[in-house]
């Protein structure tokens, strides 16, 4: 009965969502396209293999690994990957091309999860970290589909909104046939919501598995040769709200440092115009990757407005700041620059990642800073003292490859139900 009041309130719901979607479309023109996937029509759908959902960018970085191997492993059985942004839609083609399916992930109303899963007939249905919605996964049990939560990531902040909804998810979380959770603390968590223990097993994150490419490494070395013996710091994935303080931590920065090259890189496509004018603003010197062009000597901030390069932007630094940590928004991936040996600045809200970031931060790979003045003094003191950057960089590596082995463990068990 919640579900059908879920679905009821969804349905009277959806005028707006259009609506909203027409505001992104206003802002982002990628968000007016493909709308019949929206509605569980059209779409690159690739019928009896395996279905990943992963909802935007990170996530879908976060599966490529499993993807590989599953379809290295079972490559008698085709992979379709689903996602909600299109920003996660082109990182998919850039990962894997016509390697996979593709399509958006239709709203969660059990007619149009109905229809896609009737058209899909997946062997087994992946989803990647919490992106869970109750007529998704409830027509999946309908149709026999075995569905896979992985990576699970469970925030306490997370937990107690599903808490509040708990007559709707329960179901939901019983019906999942495995977990494959990050940590203790999220399994328990998991449980509290309905999770059988049966079903759940703590595996780490997969994305300790990360190997930086070769390739990539090599283009960010021609890069960073070309800019001459100067220092570099990145400010990754940063939101609304961030940025200003970075560029003021860069220009205080620069009075010791006049040298010193800040990389860029905003969250969301979106934001990009913006935030060149707002560097533009604050009188710093800018160049654009989308224009083309490399940083020149008299250039101070190196814009990253492109999309995929994220791994080739950190391979360029000698240290990062990962963002959507100084506003509420949990944090990003710190294991990206870690497992490139950079050591980690973080804002203080990390609850996305918040184990993760404890065992940089107990390893001395990771420093939280509060505000502009404390990121610049520690950026400072790392480009200031070779030796501390390197041996903080080095524990980040060091916890990396000592938490890795998730993968073959999730693969292992999602093998077990195709």
């Amino acid at each position: 009965m919640p579900r059908f009041f879920y679905s009821l309130i969804f349905l009277l719901c959806l005028p707006l969502i259009l609506l909203r979607l027409l505001y992104r479309a206003w802002r982002a023109p990628a968000y007016a396209r493909r709308w019949a996937e929206r509605f569980a029509l059209g779409g690159d759908l690739r019928a009896g293999g395996i279905w990943v959902h992963a909802v935007s960018v990170g996530e879908s970085i976060a599966a490529a690994p499993m993807v590989r191997e599953l379809l290295a492993r079972h490559p008698e059985l085709p992979v379709t990957m689903t996602c909600m942004t299109p920003t996660g839609s082109e990182q998919i083609r850039k990962l894997f091309g016509d390697r996979v399916g593709h399509a958006y992930l239709p709203y969660d109303l059990p007619w149009l999860q109905r229809r896609l899963i009737r058209r899909l007939a997946p062997r087994v249905a992946i989803i990647m970290e919490t992106e869970l919605w109750p007529n998704l996964v409830a027509e999946c049990r309908r149709a026999g589909v075995p569905v896979v939560l992985a990576n699970a990531r469970l925030s306490e902040r997370s937990a107690r909104g599903y808490r509040r909804v708990l007559p709707l998810v329960r179901p939901m979380f019983a019906a999942l046939d495995w977990v494959a959770v990050q940590s203790a603390a999220e399994a328990q968590r998991f449980a509290a919501l309905g999770v059988r223990d049966t079903a759940m097993t703590v595996t780490g994150s997969i994305k300790f598995d990360l190997k930086p490419s070769p390739a990539v490494i090599e283009a960010a070395a021609q890069w960073r040769a070309g800019w001459g013996q100067r220092p570099v710091w990145i400010a990754a994935s940063t939101h609304a709200g961030e940025d200003e303080p970075v560029l003021q931590a860069h220009r205080q920065l620069l009075e010791r440092h006049p040298r010193a090259l800040l990389i860029l890189v905003p969250r969301h496509p979106e934001r990009f115009d913006g935030v060149a004018r707002l560097v533009q603003q604050s009188g710093l010197s800018l160049v654009r990757r989308s224009r083309g062009a490399q940083p020149g000597e008299a250039d101070q901030v190196f814009l990253g407005d492109s999309m995929g390069e994220l791994m080739q932007f950190y391979a360029c630094a000698d240290l990062a700041f990962v963002g959507g940590s100084l506003i509420p928004g949990g944090g990003h991936n710190y294991l990206e620059p870690a497992a490139l040996g950079l050591p980690v600045l973080s804002g203080p809200h990390r609850f996305n990642f918040a184990e993760i970031s404890q065992l940089l931060e107990q390893a001395g790979a990771l420093v939280e800073v509060a505000d502009a003045a404390a990121m610049a003094a520690q950026v400072q003191a790392w480009l200031d003292d070779d030796v501390a950057r390197e041996r903080a960089g080095e524990a980040g590596r060091k916890v990396v490859e000592a938490n890795q082995g998730a993968l073959e463990q999730l693969l292992q068990g999602i093998s077990r139900l195709l």
